[in-house]
């Protein structure tokens, strides 16, 4: 690890002034002093955002969300977790108590790649600015099976693919300037970009989340090769109104299957206007997936998505 200036904010504004093209912003939830001992990066200045915002508010007709929120902080909202359940799920699933008790909003949503040819200083993949995806023809067991790009990393954050449901927007702020995005924009870049893992422009800071109360009803699920302390293989959240049984405004999105959270608008044009049904949501299911182009290592995430997919609508009529 190269020697690095440290500076702690006390704004967010104040953060934005102290960036520039070799700083970089570190709260909790995104795994920076990993990158740096590896080599990956090599920042000359690191901007502590940790202790920015953390506050949970609700409006009339959304919830506002401080950047720095601990992920532990939106597992003890009852509130937050009566009206925006599958969000806290979502942050509910994260790596352990511990882990939780220090990981923010904003780093889980803007952690970098897992891909374990992206974490080997040793070779330059096309994510580090090498010109081949390894995992392309190597061990892909965790890899993406929709991509529109070359690199197949995949999306790792669980709240990323919760709020792309909840149909929510991330405030980000610069030097002089504030942008509002959509979860799909936020992470649109990921798909076209080899080397990006987000949109974020370098300085940029995520500092709140806005969450909409359009949908009364949504739920997250993983599954994971443990029970517990691990990151997901195929994760789903979606989210919908539902009166007398039938589904209207319907969100449906993977996760750990694609760089971006993961959408077909067939498959929720045809659950719209439908019960929530086994026959209704297998379909879904099955149209959601239909697309997917396995690798050598990961076509077991094809019925693993399917049977997510079926598990997570259900639990919308359940709740």
């Amino acid at each position: 690890m190269k020697k690095f200036e440290y500076a702690k904010a006390i704004t967010a504004e104040g953060a934005c002034e102290l960036s520039g093209a070799k700083t970089r912003f570190y709260g909790g939830g995104i795994d920076l002093m990993g990158e740096m001992k590896d080599y990956l990066v090599s920042p000359d200045r690191i901007i502590d955002v940790s202790g920015l915002d953390r506050q949970i508010t609700e409006e009339a007709d959304h919830w506002l969300i401080g950047g720095a929120t601990r992920l532990s902080e939106l597992v003890a909202h009852a509130k937050l977790e009566q009206s925006v359940p599958g969000f806290v799920q979502a942050a509910q699933e994260v790596g352990s108590m511990q882990i939780r008790n220090v990981a923010t909003v904003g780093g889980n949503l803007a952690q970098h790649s897992r891909c374990w040819y992206y974490r080997q200083p040793d070779i330059k993949c096309l994510k580090q600015g090498g010109s081949n995806c390894y995992a392309r023809e190597g061990l892909n067991k965790f890899h993406s099976l929709f991509s529109e790009g070359a690199c197949i990393s995949p999306l790792v954050s669980n709240l990323g693919v919760a709020l792309a449901a909840l149909d929510a927007t991330v405030q980000v702020m610069s030097q002089g300037s504030v942008r509002d995005l959509s979860i799909e924009s936020f992470y649109a870049a990921a798909d076209l970009k080899p080397r990006a893992h987000h949109s974020l422009k370098a300085g940029e800071l995520v500092v709140s989340v806005k969450i909409p109360k359009q949908r009364s009803r949504s739920a997250y699920l993983q599954i994971s090769e443990k029970g517990a302390f691990d990151w997901a293989l195929v994760s789903c959240a979606a989210a919908a109104e539902i009166e007398n049984g039938i589904a209207r405004n319907v969100r449906l999105f993977l996760g750990v299957v694609s760089p971006v959270p993961y959408t077909v608008e067939r498959a929720i044009n045809f659950l719209e206007g439908k019960p929530l049904n086994e026959k209704t949501v297998s379909e879904a299911a099955r149209q959601l997936l239909a697309d997917a182009v396995p690798h050598e290592h990961n076509a077991y995430k094809i019925p693993m998505a399917q049977a997510m997919t079926k598990r997570t609508l259900l639990a919308l009529e359940a709740s």
